[in-house]
């Protein structure tokens, strides 16, 4: 694949959370497109594994590490000079993080924390994204599509740990790889609050379109929370695009990219709730049936938009996909996992090289630059 105009090729690229559901997405188009990848991360956090079934351990430099263990992070920095790095080792589940609210804050934002001060210390980077959520942003649950400006916050665990990640990698940019200061530290670093992703290879508990395969492959009842509930769903290929915009931008122009970007579906996309996505998923599957259980559940935002309009102005990004697209996609996945299991690796390369395709359909200039 010859995209993104060879930024990757035969370059080191560190990934954090590399065995995760978009971690393992990102690490196999970064192979496809010649990257030599560094992976950082605990064991496959679910079993069955994406990682595990594509095959990623054989393509790439696999480690196994902590992102709370500073030292040795550091040190696997310094032994591979990376020149790029994708930040996506999280504890990434608002359910979890009541339950696990001091694990979730010392991985999202200590561990973020950990991987910046180790940056200091690596001459070899040169671009470092760190991944976030849209739910970083002070919810107030109207209608209204957040902006890179608006205020952050965070009403549960999770969503503040994000809002706290973006504020420490901010003030790191400020003090010590701020753009007007660039030529002494060679570093450009942003942020990016993605929506969220649904795609082939998410097994996570408590996570709607995972927890709907599990019942639809076992016939049993679906039971989802808070079935009105209004989220930017986009196809997980989406936000790594636009990850590969960005690097591209910032390795190209270091000082102006440096800042914070939203990627999600565009405003004036199908806004669908809970209910409806679901629907969608047992339309595209075939059967079944689901209830709700949301009575008992913590509290979880109702309505969540994002504006991605500075991406698609700034960075000539846009979704290829739209959400009944993404579901189509994404069921597709499962359905080919559950009778061709062996085939997933190939298959999931099928898909990137599909979304590549449509996009060159919609002459999107990462696909067809070269």
């Amino acid at each position: 694949m010859e995209l993104f105009e060879d930024l990757f090729k035969n370059r080191t690229v560190f990934v954090t959370g590399h065995t995760g559901f978009i971690g393992s997405w990102l690490t196999q188009w970064l192979c496809d497109l010649g990257a030599k990848v560094v992976g950082y991360s605990l064991k496959p956090p679910t079993n069955p594994s994406l990682f595990e079934d594509i095959n990623l351990e054989e393509k790439l430099v696999h480690i196994i590490g902590d992102i709370n263990d500073q030292s040795n992070l550091q040190k696997t920095l310094h032994e591979h000079s990376p020149e790029f790095i994708f930040h996506l080792a999280a504890q990434p589940l608002v359910k979890t993080s009541y339950d696990q609210p001091v694990e979730t804050i010392q991985t999202n934002v200590v561990g973020t924390t950990n991987l910046l001060e180790s940056i200091k210390k690596t001459s070899s980077v040169k671009v470092c994204v760190v991944v976030t959520s849209d739910k970083c942003y002070e919810n107030k649950e109207i209608n209204y599509a957040y902006k890179e400006t608006d205020a952050l916050g965070g009403y549960d665990p999770y969503s503040a740990s994000k809002a706290a990640a973006e504020i420490v990698t901010s003030s790191y940019r400020n003090s010590f790889f701020n753009p007007n200061n660039f030529a002494q530290h060679g570093v450009s670093l942003s942020t990016s609050r993605i929506g969220n992703v649904i795609g082939g290879g998410d097994w996570a508990k408590d996570r709607l379109v995972p927890d709907i395969v599990r019942s639809l492959s076992t016939n049993n009842e679906i039971h989802i929370r808070n079935p009105t509930a209004v989220r930017p769903w986009q196809h997980v290929l989406e936000a790594i695009s636009g990850l590969f915009c960005l690097t591209k931008k910032m390795y190209d122009e270091p000082t102006l990219f440096a800042q914070p970007w939203n990627f999600g579906p565009m405003i004036d996309n199908e806004n669908l709730t809970v209910s409806q996505l679901n629907s969608q998923i047992i339309l595209e599957w075939g059967s079944g049936n689901y209830n709700n259980i949301s009575e008992d559940e913590p509290h979880e935002a109702n309505l969540l938009m994002l504006d991605s309009s500075k991406a698609v102005s700034k960075l000539n990004w846009h979704p290829v996909y739209s959400v009944k697209e993404a579901i189509s996609k994404t069921v597709t996945w499962y359905k080919e996992y559950f009778t061709n299991k062996d085939h997933m690796e190939r298959f999931t390369q099928d898909q990137i090289i599909a979304y590549v395709e449509q996009a060159k359909k919609i002459n999107l200039d990462w696909a067809s630059k070269i």
